[in-house]
């Protein structure tokens, strides 16, 4: 416990409480609630009994959706799945499952800030595939990373905190990567439905060797229910559902009946909008700040103007009752901050307003090209 620090994200989750008016550009979360036949069939197995434990990998008609769900998507057949507790408990249990003391992991950086936490949990080593300055991956600087020890590379596309989404070209690089050094894949890709240019692709369309992690929390506005899943080899799912009888138990048994129904929902009406809001953040702040047009997910991974220091940086934004995440809290540097456009577009505009009024006071306030580093 000594190695894992309170979430920068929770910390101001529960500062909102304490301020009036706040712009609340921090928490993660779909600023839609869940549609009405989705709540209407949470509210029908609730009231039709179904408030008893289900079988620990979940009920086998949301495992056989999720196979159908994947085989037609991507042509991917899992050997097994598993409901889970919210792609969280997902990835906890798949480390507990696959890392030992001594392992070392490949995690992106910047990162989603509990993968790091969870390896150190596990007694493993988080080693950092450098994403900076385009947060575009690179597979020669992913491969020079991986020595004897190494077990797991973890993708998580569309990104959390970046909004990048790996292109296709990408994929194949880091399934040749892991081919070459026998490395097992975890994928974490529970923004896939926010998808902005293109078609969203999978890693699991280029190999086998992947635990998938998905769920339902933000493409369907029910980050409270906690459901989410795993797909991949039957030998490392059957673990996962062991650890998961000894931990979660199983996923809140009506919510998993309620799932079914949201799997039948076409969700394009509810998050077309994310397009527009992306572009409302990107085009109000291109011009005071360097900024990576995210290409998914709903955040965008911007750099504190020179000059200010990061804590400097979110104290005049909170002086100003605008809450962002400190890019120290997903990132080994300490130069960034995570905004999330998952808000109305009124509070949107007031968030770009104050950033734009503290880009002006204190930094530069040019436009700026990128430049990959080595």
């Amino acid at each position: 416990m000594s190695l894992i620090e309170a979430s920068g994200i929770r910390k101001m989750f529960e500062l909102v409480a304490t301020m009036e008016d706040p712009v609340n550009l921090s928490i993660g979360q779909p600023d839609f609630d869940a549609p009405e036949p989705v709540k209407e069939a949470a509210i029908r197995a609730i009231r039709g009994g179904k408030n008893k434990y289900t079988v620990t990998q979940g009920i086998p008609e949301l495992n056989e959706a999720i196979a159908a769900k994947l085989l037609e998507r991507y042509r991917f057949r899992p050997e097994a799945s598993l409901v889970t507790a919210g792609v969280s408990g997902g990835i906890l249990l798949s480390f507990l499952a696959l890392l030992n003391p001594g392992d070392e992991i490949l995690i992106p950086d910047p990162y989603f800030v509990m993968y790091k936490h969870l390896a150190n949990l596990c007694g493993a080593t988080p080693k950092f595939y450098n994403l900076y300055p385009d947060f575009r991956l690179d597979p020669e600087r992913l491969a020079a990373l991986v020595t004897p020890r190494t077990r797991i590379l973890f993708l998580n596309s569309p990104q959390n905190p970046t909004g990048t989404v790996l292109t296709m070209e990408e994929l194949r690089a880091v399934a040749e990567v892991a081919k070459q050094h026998g490395l097992l894949v975890l994928s974490d890709e529970i923004y896939d439905a926010f998808v902005y240019e293109g078609k969203y692709r999978s890693i699991c369309e280029f190999t086998d060797r992947v635990v998938l992690l998905g769920g339902f929390s933000k493409t369907f506005g029910i980050p409270g229910w906690r459901l989410g899943y795993a797909a991949g080899p039957k030998e490392i799912i059957d673990a996962m559902r062991t650890l998961q009888q000894f931990t979660y138990v199983c996923a809140p048994a009506p919510l998993q009946y309620a799932a079914l129904a949201a799997m039948k929902m076409d969700m394009n009406p509810w998050i077309s909008g994310y397009r527009i809001k992306r572009d409302l953040i990107y085009e109000g702040l291109k011009a005071h700040y360097r900024i990576v047009k995210p290409q998914g997910s709903f955040y965008a991974f911007p750099q504190i103007p020179e000059g200010l220091e990061e804590k400097e940086f979110i104290q005049k934004a909170l002086a100003k009752k605008l809450l962002i995440v400190p890019g120290s809290a997903c990132s080994e540097r300490a130069t960034h901050f995570r905004l999330s456009f998952a808000a109305p577009d009124k509070e949107l505009e007031r968030g770009v307003e104050i950033l734009r009024s503290i880009a002006e006071k204190e930094g530069k306030g040019d436009r700026f090209t990128f430049q990959r580093e080595k």
